[in-house]
């Protein structure tokens, strides 16, 4: 392979072939520091390795900056970073190599679009300040938060760029050093007294970025650094045309005095409050068009992104200290339109290219991008991307039908209900119920701006924006009910198939995070059974046979600490406490044992009965789905599509199906699909665009 050659200012001429055992395919980025290149892992992975320049790695100072920038992006919860794969901080050239995040920077989406509007700016706000949250409570501050450091990937807005030190780039200097970030994004005591600053300081750039993604500029503008720095430490920000809902939030965060600044928490709990006004809506910005031009270039010289190579701008003056990039776990709402020409379904005519019977794989799905996201009924995987939904036969893979719809994003499976598809809607503006065999409308239903649509038994919930729940029939597409659940304002419904009784449980915690009220409503009446308030932030993940309800018991930074058990027959409430609090937890209940799969790979049994941790399992999957337990055996897919399979009795890894990444490899899902148990084989899909089947009866054959 010849050696790559970089053009950035300050690198070499000639760029190293690999770092450790990762081969490095072309620069991302360079910077004072070091170069970003793009590379894979050996199972195709892609991965953002940042290698050291040659100048810096034969200075100890450095190297020990380094050691402790890879020490600081491990500790960092992986819920919200993109997680560190390897480093070697004391090779020859010191490198660190983290999960590649694709997307436009928001400097970059808000020079080209605009200033985002309302709905998107409160995800945003929310986002950053579980980022920071995350950031702060392992010790380090950012201290250079700006638009082109925030990432706008698929699932939510990353914070990337922590970056090391660079001494040559400083042009404000003060007795006591370097002054660390970039004049229109730093806080007042960045300016007064550099050696003081704290977590607080990143709060007030996090005010300064929503003013730029609100209006195209800063709440301090001037083309002199040098008059910025004087308008942060006297003058007050200039907040016109942010949005009313936000600006008063905004404003604290512009405090002068760290201490008058809301913490990450306390954001995120206001951003709660104020989360009812607006509309949902996918917080990814709209899919390019043809008249659009060229992709932009995605940002980011630090591991997690990427930047072209180029000069740093006058207004830059040093990067923050420790290098991190942060992902944030969210969900997206997907919006559905039903009608138009191409939305009638195709039949198939002809064999599908698959395996005839047994384990197969399906490759003539439809086309599009993303994980298809599949539910099992009739006999046949309904499945749903971007665009379009299909069904498939689940003994053998064959395309039975697809139908085109209109669609942003699908954030979950079509659902059964009643006997027919329904495509997940979340603030879509139809419903529909397709017939299973054929694809075709059995009914279509209008849906009020705001709705949002959950499904329990054989009904659809559908709650509007003033809290008011319609029960649907599935089946038929009709009203069965409509009314308010008591003391839970708009209800957020959860519920799980196959339990007893059936009941759809609704949800409401506490400002303060202090309790959760707890409601069991009758999907088919809607009137409401027991109703309990139970203590903590709870967050329902199974149903028992015996009625009984699991939840997940979070704290303020929504790790997971317990799974708390209640009895609705007694009233009794048992809570089993966690080997470790668990960032992205997914949980699975088979009797008395709960199977919690958490971000970074940890997977954990607990007896709840008596209370135990019975075994613990680190799996190497950064992002993993929400673990299925059938036969003995626990299963659950990774975002780069492979399927694994552990016992359930020992926590030993028995199967595991090789990566299918695709062409776009690097379009990974926060939380992949969960695998289907049909029968003997263990169905699953991949980011290539595959559904697959496996034999769950032999996974070491995997």
């Amino acid at each position: 392979m010849t050696p790559q050659r970089n053009t950035g200012a300050g690198a070499e001429a000639e760029l190293p072939e690999y770092a450790g055992h990762y081969r490095l395919e072309s620069c991302l980025g360079s910077g004072g520091m070091g170069v970003v290149h793009l590379a894979r892992s050996t199972s195709g992975m892609k991965l953002a390795v940042k290698v050291v320049h040659a100048e810096f790695a034969r200075d100890p100072e450095f190297r020990g900056r380094f050691r402790q920038e890879v020490a600081a992006a491990r500790r960092v919860s992986g819920a919200f970073t993109a997680p560190v794969v390897d480093a070697d901080p004391e090779g020859e050239r010191p490198w660190m190599a983290t999960l590649f995040i694709p997307g436009p920077t928001l400097s970059e989406q808000v020079k080209r679009k605009g200033p985002m509007p309302a709905a998107q700016l409160r995800r945003l706000m929310a986002g950053l300040a579980e980022a920071l949250r995350d950031i702060h409570r392992v010790g380090v501050v950012h201290r250079d938060l700006k638009p082109s450091n925030v990432l706008l990937a698929e699932d939510g807005p990353k914070v990337i760029d922590f970056g090391i030190s660079r001494p040559k780039d400083s042009e404000l200097r003060t007795e006591t050093g370097k002054l660390i970030g970039t004049p229109p994004f730093m806080a007042p005591e960045q300016f007064r007294r550099p050696r003081e600053v704290g977590p607080a300081a990143d709060v007030f750039a996090l005010g300064s970025v929503m003013v730029h993604a609100a209006t195209g500029r800063g709440p301090f503008d001037s083309d002199s650094p040098y008059v910025v720095a004087y308008q942060v430490v006297h003058d007050e920000p200039d907040l016109t045309g942010v949005p009313d809902s936000l600006a008063p939030l905004i404003r604290r965060c512009l405090a002068k005095e760290p201490e008058d600044r809301p913490t990450p928490d306390e954001l995120m709990r206001e951003l709660r409050s104020v989360a009812a006004s607006f509309d949902t809506q996918a917080f990814i910005p709209a899919q390019r068009t043809a008249g659009d031009g060229p992709p932009p270039p995605a940002a980011g010289p630090g591991p997690a992104g990427r930047r072209p190579a180029r000069r740093l701008g006058r207004g830059r003056l040093v990067l923050g200290a420790a290098a991190l990039a942060l992902a944030l776990v969210g969900s997206l709402a997907s919006v559905w339109a039903f009608g138009g020409d191409d939305s009638a379904p195709r039949r198939e005519s002809g064999p599908a290219r698959t395996v005839a019977s047994g384990p197969w794989t399906a490759r003539s799905v439809p086309a599009g991008e993303g994980m298809p996201q599949c539910a099992e009924g009739a006999g046949r995987l309904l499945c749903a991307r971007p665009g379009v939904v299909f069904a498939l036969s689940a003994s053998d893979g064959r395309l039975l039908w697809r139908r085109s719809v209109h669609t942003r994003t699908t954030s979950g499976p079509p659902a059964v209900s009643g006997g027919l598809v329904q495509p997940y809607t979340d603030g879509g503006s139809r419903l529909a119920g397709l017939d299973p065999a054929t694809g075709k409308d059995v009914w279509q239903r209008r849906l009020p701006t705001g709705t949002t649509v959950r499904y329990a038994g054989g009904t659809a919930l559908l709650t509007d924006a003033g809290g008011v729940v319609t029960g649907v029939d599935g089946a038929t597409g009709a009203t069965r009910w409509r009314s308010t659940v008591p003391g839970q304002g708009g209800p957020s419904f959860t519920a799980f198939p196959g339990e007893a009784g059936g009941s759809a449980y609704a949800t409401r915690t506490s400002a303060d995070g202090k309790n959760t009220q707890v409601t069991a409503v009758d999907p088919g009446t809607g009137k409401a059974g027991w109703d309990v308030r139970l203590g903590g932030w709870l967050k329902p993940v199974a149903a028992g046979k015996d009625g009984s309800v699991y939840f997940l018991g979070v704290d303020s930074g929504y790790g997971a600490k317990e799974i708390v058990r209640y009895s609705p027959a007694t009233g009794s409430t048992r809570r089993v406490a966690l080997p470790a609090v668990l960032d992205g937890a997914h949980v699975a209940v088979r009797g008395d044992v709960a199977y919690v799969l958490a971000t970074g790979g940890s997977l954990d049994a607990v007896d709840l009965g008596t209370g135990k941790h019975m075994w613990h399992l680190e799996t190497s999957v950064s992002r993993g789905s929400a673990p299925v337990v059938q036969g003995g055996r626990v299963y659950f897919t990774a975002s780069d599509g492979r399927l694994l399979a552990v016992d359930a009795r020992t926590g030993r890894l028995v199967g595991q199906t090789p990566a299918r990444l695709g062409a776009n490899s690097a379009q990974v899902m926060s939380t992949p699909p969960a695998p289907l148990i049909v029968g003997s084989l263990v169905c699953a899909t991949a980011p290539d665009g595959t559904v697959f089947a496996v034999d769950g009866r032999s996974p070491a054959r995997w």
